[in-house]
């Protein structure tokens, strides 16, 4: 139930998405704005999540999660509203983008704290694996359902389908039977969160796999952030050629997350992941050397497969080696570190790009990736090897 609710909801959010970033550009024909969009969406998240992250630990995990799709379903309805009646200015959509990145905020440490008790721990890395496999689905369907519906009724239909898919979701969760067991001790807000920080400083297994997340974000996302500038400067193809290499990253993606969905828990996830790790930067390299337009397709199948893979292992050690009543602030830790990593390291890339040639970046990168795995395999002191 949670997994078709969720489904539902991440391709009314890729619509959103597609829709609103076309709206700021056609309201202001500015690029500046189109960034600061985004990062008013992304801000939240990185200042609050730690702060959602305790109150998941507090709080019935099912009800928050309800509320933070409450806040969501508004935000778009409200924002459908403004543009069916043509009263939309920039300020409502930047302000509302603000609004819902508050809501996941608060709700991403829930949802991902709900999971383990929706099924067995050993199933655990199965479940985080089918997630993965609706987002990215969702990522293909939403922007293809978004073009449809932007060319049939326009923008506001987008967001008002994006407001009716919370609508699957609420109806998911109000169905589950979580029983919520209160903490035994409460203290205040400052003292649990920082109980958590320091839980994190005391498990360098922990500490190691949020700097895994990190990296690996921070290095090898900006091989999907560069697809577009691939596919026009180094193989000079147009807008079907980058749809054709965003179809092979997507097909990756999902094989990906289907072999980590299939293999379960198994023993040595940590050398595994870390060898998978290896295995995306070469694959990251290799597809920043390439000029042959079909090699180049099949390395960004493999390294899609290969970055989904790395991502699901540790999120799934992750929430695997936590103590329930710290899992929501762990994850809050998590999602920090890997939400972080993502802008963070399109930004240190993009400037990069400025003064290299785009493949000489992506093929630091990769390099990068493969050091940064290599020390993590071959040091024992952090056990992420030994798990």
């Amino acid at each position: 139930m949670l997994w078709l609710g969720a489904f539902g909801s991440t391709i009314g959010t890729w619509m959103q998405k597609v829709a609103q970033s076309w709206l700021v550009f056609t309201l202001t024909g500015s690029t500046f704005f189109l960034g600061l969009d985004d990062f008013l969406g992304q801000a939240p998240i990185l200042l609050f999540t730690l702060i959602g992250g305790v109150i998941a630990d507090r709080h019935d995990r099912r009800r928050l999660l309800i509320g933070s799709q409450y806040v969501q379903m508004t935000s778009a309805f409200v924002l459908a509203a403004l543009v069916y009646w043509d009263v939309v200015r920039v300020w409502h959509i930047l302000t509302l983008s603000f609004v819902t990145g508050l809501g996941q905020a608060f709700g991403g440490p829930a949802y991902q704290s709900l999971i383990p008790s929706l099924v067995r721990k050993e199933h655990l890395p199965n479940a985080i694996a089918l997630n993965s496999i609706q987002f990215h689905l969702a990522r293909v369907i939403g922007p293809m359902l978004a073009g449809g519906a932007l060319a049939a009724w326009g923008t506001a239909a987008c967001f008002g389908l994006n407001g009716l898919s919370f609508v699957i979701v609420i109806v998911a969760l109000a169905s589950l039977s979580v029983k919520h067991v209160p903490p035994a001790t409460r203290q205040g807000m400052k003292e649990e969160l920082r109980a958590g920080l320091s839980y994190a400083r005391r498990q360098p297994t922990l500490l190691a796999l949020a700097a895994l997340a990190f990296l690996t974000a921070f290095l090898g996302l900006p091989l999907l952030t560069f697809l577009p500038v691939v596919a026009k400067e180094v193989f000079q193809r147009d807008v079907g050629g980058y749809s054709e290499m965003l179809a092979w990253s997507g097909a990756g993606a999902v094989s990906g997350a289907l072999v980590v969905a299939w293999l379960g828990k198994f023993r040595h996830m940590g050398r595994t992941l870390l060898v998978v790790q290896i295995a995306l930067g070469l694959l990251v390299g290799a597809f920043a050397l390439t000029r042959l337009f079909w090699m180049s397709e099949l390395l960004l199948f493999l390294g899609s497969a290969a970055l989904i893979v790395t991502f699901s292992l540790t999120s799934s050690l992750v929430q695997l080696n936590v103590a329930d009543h710290l899992r929501g602030r762990m994850m809050g830790i998590y999602m920090v570190a890997f939400r972080g990593g993502m802008p963070l390291g399109s930004l240190a890339a993009g400037y990069a790009a400025t003064l290299v040639p785009t493949p000489w970046v992506l093929a630091t990168n990769g390099g990068l990736i493969v050091i940064v795995a290599a020390y993590f395999l071959a040091s024992r002191s952090h056990g992420v090897s030994d798990l």
